[in-house]
Order: structure tokens, then C-alpha cells, then sequence
């Protein structure tokens, strides 16, 4: 075995070896796969299968799409056969909030390319002559889905990598990973070491064991899945010999589970609820390719279920029961991309569909080791999108929680229960008693909303106006006539300080930093193409200290983007501060008037502009109070010691109680921001448009001097952009506004997507904002939104419509 390669891939599983074929692919032959016993051996010999396209996510809905088309390209190329079994994928629906989830998931498909045909209960009946299909309103149907054999698939990849130059070594355990003092990594197994520029971990069960190896706590834990494969049916065995097709792969969303034909039998493979995790220490030594024994009286429910529904299924007996871990993350996507604080590791876990995800995870990761960027937005698979709070327990009961909800309707404003509250500021209980809904992110409790007296104090999603609309309505109607709280204290909070901190950071963000001490900017952190990767709030403090706030989701991926790009001669310091200071902002007409009542500070437009900052007392409290929002009023938001804030709210809602002083929650500022046009990183910002597409031509400065992406952008304003940035007028809206994710048409065609949507309820219109081709981007511009299935017409109309000078801000 050689002892140096430019990357080493640990794990022989599907992704692992998806991640070294894909590597080769990109040109670089010097790369090896360690797998501590064979190809296959962990999850991928025991998977059913499956190649679910359907998936909410905007991530990973385009990684599943390529890995589809990409194995029935690889047979062909190799000349290895997949078992690629192309009969299609049934979803079905009970109800009319199954159908709206599969007609929202309908436009995510469309905008990335994959077709999807909706069915009625006779033509279901018609493709599958032996379902009952009583009980259903229709079914999600795609074309291009079905199933395949993950070992012929993994070999097949295999192949083709070594082909390319690539090396596998099976039966070599790694046994320890350590940083060399020249930067590279030493993976040592044992049968020696190899020295190398880039590991990537795709181990499956592993994966906290492999983390443990280079000190990452990795969020991961598998949890049991099971299935039940049958003996043959006579029926099935006929059509086999008539030569006709094989059913779809059914999915009966609302009992949980799935079916499909194997060997002229059938598998059954529900999602049930009380599915333990396990391994949450580690693997037990000896688990190779073993299982663990099965469970049938967990499974009664949907064996029960798919028996009404395919009555054959009772008419064969039972061959086996599968039942083996499979990888699961707090929200079931799986984890690709960058570790955190460690230079050139790769993670690549979690893979709860990893035969689907396989051949799409290897494609961008090695996007992303070879050219520096993927070539998708990646958000949705982030490793850094979850933080050091999701430790061992939390992961247990996160990850049963997602294994339990794989088949629930997945609403845009969802909030699961489990492993909640976690992170709280000291206001939460006060809030809770004014009666917040919350929600959670990055482990923090925010309210959502505020169910008034007398208004059960809990969420009822749908991807219609919900109940909770009117409400945030009335919130939005009090901020824009008095005044309103808000907590925010869950935004991220950096100090970067030093003598290299301006040159730091004027080569991070594109806009320039602000001058004057007590000055703010919102600045932009482009990634090396000139997409946008962050978005900052920057505060001077002094000619070498800056304040940083970002988003609260944001935190450990903007301090790792930091601290990456940071000098490593000590000129730069960069802290984390989230936990020191909480936040709360007043907005509304009346926030001067409150911030005088408890404040001894000037606010008047003289004395405190906007888009500027002040270290004063509110209360007895030493606060930075800076005059900023993303609502579009008056208002100021209130940095604070987090041991004080108790007192700030408390001193707040006495003075404020006469001026109309009410709690708002996160969806009344998302309602709002639309009406400004304000953008969100992961939506409106993303790495897939440049910076200049998404409408940030005031932020983004090319001639201030070099930054991360300023060449690249340049040289795509020159090659001439696709996409611009639009917010629209929707016609005709009743009951479902658009959220997200719809396409845009002129004629049938489709020109655009829609990234946010809501009702505006100080303009009392429905709203969008997203991107359109260049050339229908002009204001008025007519086009078309499918929403939910219905039509509807769309207007582009000026951006910030509401208050478009910005005068109530400036009040």
C-alpha cells in the first residue's frame, strides 16, 4: 500500500465509493478508499433500494435528481450492470393536505427538472389492478423513479473509479487520524500510513467514531429501520410470465411506509414511530454485516395498513425481516461538505436515503474538494448547519423523531417537538406567558407567533393560510401603528478585533466597511464565484474592533467561513459571542417615544441616525443600542448583557404599556420583510446567483479593492447574468399565498422561481419575491404562478413596496 495520495476516502459504502469515483472523474488520480472489511458492509448491503425523488428540500431534491439519471448513465460507462428497475413511484393521498404538500413539492420539482404526474384513484387502479384504492383523493407519480440493487450499484462505481486511477484497500481499518505539522493529514491504518492533503469520511455507523478521531462531536446516530421481504405471489408471478410491468414502488404516505415488487413477492417497509436509534457510542465490535433481530408487533399498524390497501400482501407469507441501522441526522438530510475548525476534512454521513443520495453527494463534494465551491446551493446538507448543542442525547431523540416523521406532511412552518426547549434566553418564560408559539433554530426557542387570550396557544400548519395567520396579522397591524417587541436574541455574535481586522474584513465582505466608530453597514462574505455565501451587520467600535451579527442559523458556518479565511498570524482575533449578549428590537411608530422613556439618550434623527449605533442605558442596563430593523419602521434594536435582559423586558412593557407595546413573533417579521423586498440568506442570497442578481448592486462595491469573489463576479456581470432579483404583486389569492419554491411561466414556459412569499398585510396584497430571466424582469411584466395547483396571475412591481423611500425608517 503507497503511504501518500492527495485524498484518502474512509468508508466502502455506496457514498463512500460515489465520493472516490466522482474525484477520479474530476481528473485527480491520486486517490485511495479505505474500507475496514468489504464494499458494502455497513448499511448499503441491507438497503432496500429505493430512489426517492421526492424530497421538499431545494439541496437535496437536486442531488437526488442527478444521482438518478447519473446510475443508468454508470452502467453504461462501466459495463457493470446497476439493476437499475425503472417502474416509477406512486405517492399516495388520503386527504386534501396530502395533496397540497405533493402540489407545493410539484414546483420544487418543476424549477429543477423533475417531472412529476399527479393521478387520480382510476388511473392509480388502472396502473396497479390489484390495489383498493378506496379512501384516496390521488396520487404523486415519478415517471423516472424506482429501485436498485445497492451492491451491483456500489461495485458498478467501483469499477468505474478504479478505471480512472482510483484505489480501493478492503480489510484495512482506520485506526487513527492525526494533523501533520506541514498541514496534511496522517490516516494511519493497519496496514500502515498514508499521508495525505484531504480526508473525507463517508463511514456510515462510523461516523461519530471516525469524528472522534480528529475531536468532532459529528451529528449522527443511526436509527433501526426494518423491512419485511415475502415469499412470491402467484399473481405477481403471473404478470412476470405475461411480460407485464412491474407495480410502482407504493407509498402510502399517511400509514408510513412503502411496498414495492422483489422477486415477483413484495417488500414492505414501514416508518414507524418507537424505532430506536442506536450505536449512539459507537458501533459494537463484530457488527459487520449483521442485523438486528425484528420487531414485527412495532410494525402491526402498517402491516395492517398495507393490507387494506394491496389485500395480496396478507396472501404471501414471510421470507424475512430486515432490520438494520441506517444513518439519521436531527432533521433526516444528511451531512456534505466541510468540517468545522479542521482544513481539507470532509464529512459525507447521514444518509438516511444514501442509495439516493450516493451518486449526487460524490458529485458536489468533489465539486467542492477539487474547484474550492459546489456547483449547487448546499445549505439544506450543511455539516455546519447544526452546532455543538447537538450532543449525544439530543442527537437520540432528534434522529428517532426524524425516523418517525420521514412520511409526515412536511409543511413549510412545521416545528417538531422533540428535544425542545433546549436554548432559551431568560425572556422565555415571560414571553411564554404573553402567549408565544415558538418555534426553534439552531437550537434556540423564538416565538413564531402570539396566540391572544382565550386562543390555544399551539401551531395547526398548512400550506394555506393557517389558523395562526390572522394573528400574526394583528401583530403586523400593531407594529405599524405603535409599537412591537420582538426576540432576537438568537442571532449569531462575533468580535473580530486586532491590527489586521480591517484588512480582514475588507477582504472579506464586498461592501465597504463603515468609517466612523458607532456606524453600521450590512455587509456581504461572497464565496470565490461570486455567489453570496453570508450576510453580516457590522458595527465599528474602534480603528481595529468591529461588531459582526449574522444569522442565528448561521453561527457556526460563518465563524468557521472566518476563521478559514483569517490571517494566521495572530493580527486577527475572532470570538463568538452569541451566549454574552441577547437581543430585543422595538419596532413601530412609537419606539422613540418608549426608547426616551427609558433611556437618557438623545433618539432623535440628529443625534441617533439610521444605520447607526450607541452604547447607552435602557433601564439600569449598559446596552449597544443600534437603529436597524428587518421590518421596515422605526426601531431599534437593544444588544444587551444576556444576565440583564429580564430587567430590559420588564422595564419595557411598564413603560410601554400605555403606547400599545405588544410582543411580535418571527412570522410577522417574515410578512413584513416582504413588503421591503428584504432578502435571506439561503433563499433570495445563495452561492447559485451572483451577488448582482440578487439585487445588492448598493452593497457590493468591485472598485473599493480586492474580496473574496470580486473577480469572479465581475467576469459573471461580463459573461451576462441569468437571473434577476423581482418582487411581484400575486392576483386572485383566497386562501394559499405563495411560501417558496414556485415556478414562474410566461406561456407555459417557465422564466423563473419564486424564494418567499406571504400575504402583506400593511399593504393588504399578496406577495412574492424571487428571480426571473433578465429579459421578463421589467416592472409590470405579467407571468404566472402555480400555486398549489391553481394558476395564478403575477405582476412585477417595484421593489419596497411598502414605504419605497424609506420614510417611516428615517422618521
Amino acid at each position: 500500500m503507497k503511504n501518500t495520495a492527495r485524498v484518502v476516502v474512509i468508508g466502502g459504502g455506496v457514498v463512500g465509493v460515489s465520493t472516490l469515483y466522482h474525484l477520479a472523474k474530476k481528473g485527480w488520480k491520486d486517490v485511495v478508499l479505505l474500507e475496514r472489511t468489504e464494499l458494502t458492509a455497513g448499511s448499503t448491503w441491507h438497503a432496500a433500494g429505493l430512489l426517492p425523488l421526492f424530497n421538499m428540500s431545494y439541496s437535496v431534491g437536486q442531488i437526488h435528481k442527478y444521482s438518478v439519471r447519473f446510475y443508468q448513465e454508470l452502467e453504461k460507462e462501466t459495463g457493470q450492470p446497476v439493476g437499475f428497475a425503472k417502474v416509477g413511484n406512486m405517492r399516495l393521498a388520503t386527504n386534501q393536505e396530502r395533496m397540497d404538500e405533493y402540489r407545493h413539492y410539484a414546483g420544487t420539482a418543476e424549477t429543477i427538472g423533475v417531472k412529476v404526474e399527479f393521478k387520480t384513484p382510476d388511473e392509480i387502479k388502472e396502473m396497479v389492478p390489484f390495489a383498493n384504492v378506496k379512501g384516496l383523493v390521488g396520487a404523486l407519480f415519478h415517471p423516472e423513479d424506482g429501485y436498485i440493487q445497492p451492491a451491483d450499484l456500489t461495485m458498478a462505481l467501483a469499477k468505474g473509479a478504479r478505471d480512472m486511477g482510483a484505489t480501493i484497500h478492503q480489510h484495512t481499518p482506520v485506526i487513527g487520524i492525526e494533523r501533520k505539522p506541514n498541514g496534511e493529514w496522517l490516516v494511519k491504518t493497519e496496514k500502515g500510513d498514508i499521508s495525505c492533503e484531504h480526508v473525507v469520511s463517508a463511514t456510515g455507523n462510523y461516523a461519530r467514531q471516525t469524528g472522534r478521531m480528529v475531536g468532532l462531536d459529528v451529528p449522527v446516530i443511526p436509527v433501526e429501520h426494518q423491512f419485511i421481504v415475502t415469499e412470491p405471489h402467484p399473481l405477481l408471478q403471473e404478470r412476470k410470465a405475461k411480460g407485464l410491468r412491474e407495480m410502482p414502488v407504493f407509498r402510502e404516505s399517511d400509514a408510513s411506509y412503502y411496498m414495492r415488487e422483489e422477486r415477483q413477492g413484495l417488500i414492505l417497509g414501514p416508518y414507524e414511530k418507537g424505532a430506536p436509534a442506536c450505536f449512539a457510542d459507537g458501533v459494537t465490535p463484530g457488527f459487520e454485516k449483521e442485523l438486528f433481530p425484528g420487531d414485527l408487533e412495532r410494525l402491526e399498524p402498517h402491516i395492517e395498513a398495507a393490507i387494506n390497501r394491496v389485500p395480496m400482501f396478507a396472501e404471501v407469507g414471510i421470507k424475512d425481516v430486515i432490520n438494520g441501522p441506517i444513518a439519521y441526522t436531527p432533521d433526516g438530510s444528511p451531512i456534505i461538505g466541510p468540517a468545522w475548525d479542521l482544513p481539507n476534512f470532509w464529512l459525507n454521513e447521514g444518509h438516511s436515503f444514501g442509495i439516493t443520495a450516493a451518486g449526487g453527494a460524490g458529485w458536489q463534494l468533489a465539486e467542492w474538494i477539487v474547484e474550492g465551491e459546489p456547483t449547487i446551493d448546499m445549505l439544506g446538507v450543511e455539516p455546519r448547519r447544526f452546532g455543538p448543542y447537538a450532543g449525544k442525547r439530543y442527537l437520540v431523540k432528534k434522529n428517532e423523531e426524524a425516523y418517525a416523521n420521514v412520511f409526515t406532511v412536511h409543511y413549510h412552518d412545521e416545528e417538531r417537538a422533540g428535544a425542545r426547549p433546549l436554548k432559551t434566553a431568560p425572556c422565555y418564560d415571560r414571553m411564554k406567558d404573553l402567549g408565544a408559539v415558538f418555534g426553534q433554530k439552531y437550537g434556540w426557542e423564538r416565538p413564531n407567533w402570539f396566540a391572544p387570550k382565550g386562543v390555544k396557544q399551539e401551531d395547526a400548519w398548512s400550506f394555506r393560510r393557517a389558523p395562526y395567520w390572522k394573528h400574526v396579522g394583528e401583530e403586523c397591524r400593531n407594529v405599524t401603528e405603535n409599537v412591537g417587541l420582538l426576540d432576537m436574541t438568537a442571532f449569531s455574535k462575533f468580535y473580530v478585533s486586532g491590527p489586521g481586522a480591517e484588512a480582514f474584513l475588507e477582504n472579506l465582505v464586498a461592501n465597504k466597511l463603515p468609517k466612523k466608530v458607532g456606524r453600521i453597514a450590512l455587509c456581504h462574505a461572497l464565496n470565490s464565484r461570486g455567489g453570496v455565501h453570508s450576510e453580516f451587520t457590522i458595527m465599528r467600535d474602534g480603528p481595529d474592533r468591529f461588531y459582526l451579527v449574522s444569522a442565528g442559523a448561521m453561527e457556526r458556518l460563518d465563524l468557521d467561513w472566518m476563521n478559514k479565511h483569517a490571517p494566521q498570524d495572530g493580527s486577527v482575533r475572532i470570538d463568538r459571542i452569541t451566549t454574552q449578549y441577547g437581543v430585543l428590537v422595538l419596532a413601530g411608530p412609537k419606539s422613540r417615544e418608549l426608547m426616551s422613556r427609558v433611556s437618557d439618550a438623545d433618539f432623535s434623527n440628529a443625534a441617533f441616525p439610521w444605520l447607526s449605533g450607541q452604547f447607552i442605558d435602557v433601564g439600569l442596563a449598559p446596552c449597544r443600542v443600534v437603529r436597524v430593523n428587518f421590518v421596515g419602521e422605526l426601531g431599534w434594536e437593544i444588544h444587551h448583557p444576556l444576565e440583564m435582559q429580564n430587567h430590559i423586558f420588564d422595564t419595557l412593557m411598564a413603560a410601554g404599556k400605555d403606547l400599545g407595546l405588544k410582543p411580535f413573533g418571527i412570522r410577522a417579521m417574515n410578512h413584513m420583510r416582504l413588503e421591503k423586498s428584504y432578502r435571506l440568506v439561503g433563499t433570495e442570497l445563495s452561492i447559485e446567483y451572483a451577488a448582482f442578481e440578487s439585487g445588492l448592486d448598493r452593497f457590493v462595491h468591485p472598485n473599493k479593492g480586492d474580496f473574496i469573489g470580486r473577480d469572479a463576479l465581475v467576469a459573471w456581470q461580463q459573461r451576462g447574468f441569468s437571473n434577476q432579483f423581482v418582487t411581484l404583486e400575486v392576483h386572485g389569492v383566497t386562501d394559499a399565498d405563495a411560501i417558496g419554491n414556485e415556478p414562474l411561466y410566461i406561456k407555459g414556459k417557465i422564466v423563473g422561481r419564486i424564494t418567499g412569499g406571504g400575504y402583506g398585510f400593511r399593504l393588504k396584497k399578496s406577495l412574492a419575491i424571487g428571480f426571473l430571466e433578465p429579459k421578463h424582469a421589467a416592472l409590470g411584466t405579467q407571468v404566472e404562478v402555480d400555486i398549489l395547483g391553481k394558476m395564478h396571475k403575477a405582476t412585477v412591481i417595484e421593489e419596497s413596496p411598502y414605504d419605497p423611500n424609506n420614510d417611516r425608517l428615517r422618521a
